[in-house]
């Protein structure tokens, strides 16, 4: 059967972090689905306006992996949602791939209590919002159980590549690295 990813978008988030990811796995045959938390269309931290797929309300199964771009305020306005973090604790429930990038993992994840006792990066600077209970380390992208996080836009292709090799295995995931002139 085929792997799913959703990636959830809110106003304000940060372009590289939702492409870059969508890109890799839809190159690697995941079949990936772009939700828009309020409306389909969507419009990021820098100006730049994406036509979502559906609308996340619509979303009704659980993935394989649920993807959470940062930007700002974008991770706020992810975090501000019932939905979405009713979506992340049953994922982690699950033990299914759970993956944020830039200022999500501190403001969204981070709130919900699923990173303590856990490693976990994030933008730098955004690490303030970590509770006691989370290390922060100064990595590009860090998976620690089913939860992956990553620093920021240009550590984008790292965290898909990362979220690949877990749906994938490496040996796929590195020819996708490959096909893409991108060096691990």
């Amino acid at each position: 059967m085929k792997k799913t990813a959703l990636i959830v978008l809110a106003e304000g988030f940060e372009e590289i972090e939702a492409v870059t990811p969508a890109d890799v796995l839809r190159r690697a045959g995941i079949n990936v689905t772009i939700a828009g938390l309020r409306k389909r269309s969507v419009k990021g931290a820098h100006g730049i306006t994406f036509e979502t797929d559906i609308l996340f309300a619509e979303y009704k199964t659980l993935p394989d992996v649920v993807i959470f771009p940062g930007g700002m305020p974008g991770a706020e306005n992810l975090a501000s949602s019932l939905e979405v973090k009713e979506l992340i604790l049953r994922m982690n429930e699950e033990k299914k791939l759970i993956a944020a990038i830039c200022a999500s993992p501190a403001i969204l994840l981070a709130p919900i209590g699923i990173l303590d006792g856990l490693k976990a990066t994030c933008f730098p600077g955004c690490e303030k919002n970590f509770g006691s209970s989370i290390e922060f380390v100064k990595q590009k992208t860090i998976q620690v159980d089913n939860i992956i996080t990553s620093q920021g836009p240009g550590t984008a292709a790292d965290f898909a590549l990362k979220i690949a090799e877990n749906l994938l295995g490496k040996p796929p995931a590195d020819m996708i690295a490959q096909q893409m002139l991108y060096t691990l």
